[in-house]
């Protein structure tokens, strides 16, 4: 079953030409789209754990048979161990993250199905090549290939903010193609200064030429690496100095699509996270680079939300806020942190999905984003305002919900580690967090209903299906 692994990729990929392909085959496209959206969370789970090498390339010393060929100044020296081939790696925590990428791609794509009468097979194309770039993101042991699938998950995303058709879309995919275009040679640049130092671009023998000695891990290549590399992982996850466009990236998104993009990021910053971790593991200022930027980007994200008019705009800084308790986890660098982060994760990728769809359903109703322009909405669909504010309730870590635990769990390693700062700073901006969100959530719907406010009263049932999923994931 080790062959499901590479699927994950290719898969998604080969739907997403095929939709391409038959764009304005309206029932076709639904069908296929459906079919592969509802297979994605459910290949990881039958998935055998194990590492896949592409071309069937595995190291020389998993190859006997090629071995009794070669010199003995190969066969005795850590060459052996060096990986030829592309190398995926599957295990309990790819395992977990590539289930919940797909779980929220299959619900964003099965509400965009339904919302609208006739699919576009391009706008299909770009969501299931985004899932699939970040699943290999996921997955890849090797750093030339992520960089590859990072150019890709990009590119993707903008493709999925040009194709909302909303207004400044065009400017804002455009403003997040430019600063990607600086963010990902810098990226690529990093690659290539450890691909000079080492010689293979395979993260697992990078780690062994470094513990071994075969290259001197204090060397500045390394260090200016280092810097490369978390330049382009603050850009793919959003946090600061990214974090204005990646908030403005989720408003200009229609709701469904904003909930699949930020899961981008949240894996995104997860995968980049832990590889830069193991590669510069021996390095403080990589950790302490983590706790500081993900303190600014809560303090800023959080700071921007209480600003905002749309209710778009302020969930999208809400959800940027919350990315740095997951850079907390790993800066830390202690088992329980990196657990608690890893944790933290998985609930954020799945309560943010959830507002983003529950506050699509007011932009549906009303037609606006505008705070202020709304009030009332409680009279009309009360079920969706129950679930809206439990869904508050949990990203704001309110118990017993799941973010709760994770969270908790992220300020006793705080103090365990001995920062009982950050715990205190943690505590604080959850408070100023669920405030925030208390402040929208009445003038949405608790507030007196505006004169001239139109209100629909049909909601899409795929989008109430939707939120209930992962509310009960988030509960369980």
């Amino acid at each position: 079953m080790k062959s499901l692994i590479a699927l994950m990729v290719i898969l998604p990929i080969l739907c997403g030409l095929l939709l391409n392909l038959l764009h304005k085959k309206d029932r076709t496209i639904k069908i296929l789209a459906l079919i592969v959206a509802i297979i994605l969370p459910l290949i990881p789970l039958i998935a055998s754990y194990g590492t896949y090498y592409f071309g069937g390339y595995p190291p020389i010393t998993e190859n006997p048979t090629i071995a009794k060929y070669l010199p003995a100044y190969i066969t005795g020296s850590y060459l052996t161990k060096f990986h030829p081939a592309i190398t995926y790696i599957f295990n309990s925590a790819q395992r977990i993250f590539i289930f919940i990428l797909g779980l929220v791609a299959f619900l964003a794509i099965f509400t965009s199905l339904n919302e609208v009468k006739k699919p576009s097979g391009v706008y299909s194309f770009l969501m299931f090549m985004a899932t699939a770039a970040v699943t290999a993101i996921i997955l890849a042991d090797d750093i030339f290939n992520l960089y590859v699938f990072f150019e890709i998950a990009a590119i993707s995303q903008a493709g999925i903010i040009l194709s909302s058709n909303i207004k400044g879309s065009y400017k804002m995919a455009l403003r997040y193609l430019l600063l990607g275009g600086v963010a990902a040679p810098m990226l690529l640049l990093g690659v290539a200064l450890l691909l000079g130092a080492v010689g293979s671009v395979n993260i697992s023998d990078m780690i062994l030429a470094m513990k071994t000695g075969l290259v001197n891990p204090t060397n500045p290549i390394f260090l200016a690496a280092a810097g490369l590399i978390i330049f382009g992982w603050l850009y793919g996850s959003g946090l600061p100095p990214f974090h204005t466009i990646k908030s403005g990236l989720y408003s200009k998104a229609l709701p469904h699509a904003a909930s699949l993009i930020q899961a981008f990021s949240v894996f995104t910053l997860v995968a980049l996270g832990v590889i830069i971790l193991r590669l510069f593991y021996y390095v403080p200022v990589v950790r302490w680079a983590f706790i500081i930027f993900s303190i600014a980007a809560m303090a800023l994200g959080i700071s921007m939300a209480i600003m905002q008019t749309d209710f778009k705009r302020l969930i999208g800084f809400l959800a940027v806020g919350e990315l740095g308790y997951i850079g907390i986890g790993l800066g830390l660098g202690t088992a329980m942190s990196i657990t608690a982060g890893l944790f933290q994760a998985v609930n954020e990728a799945l309560v943010t999905a959830c507002l983003f769809l529950g506050f699509g359903t007011i932009l549906y109703q009303t037609g606006t984003s505008e705070i202020d322009k709304l009030g009332g909405l409680l009279k009309y669909r009360p079920g969706v305002a129950g679930l809206m504010i439990l869904a508050g309730f949990i990203m704001a870590g309110i118990p017993p919900f799941n973010v709760f635990q994770s969270k908790l769990m992220l300020i006793q390693s705080a103090i365990s580690a001995g920062f009982p700062e950050l715990a205190l700073i943690m505590i604080l901006l959850s408070i100023v967090t669920f405030m925030t969100f208390m402040k929208a959530y009445y003038a949405i719907y608790l507030k007196p209903e505006p004169r001239d406010l139109e209100v629909k009263d049909r909601i899409p049932s795929s989008t109430i299906f939707s939120m209930i999923v992962l509310l009960v994931i988030c509960t369980v």
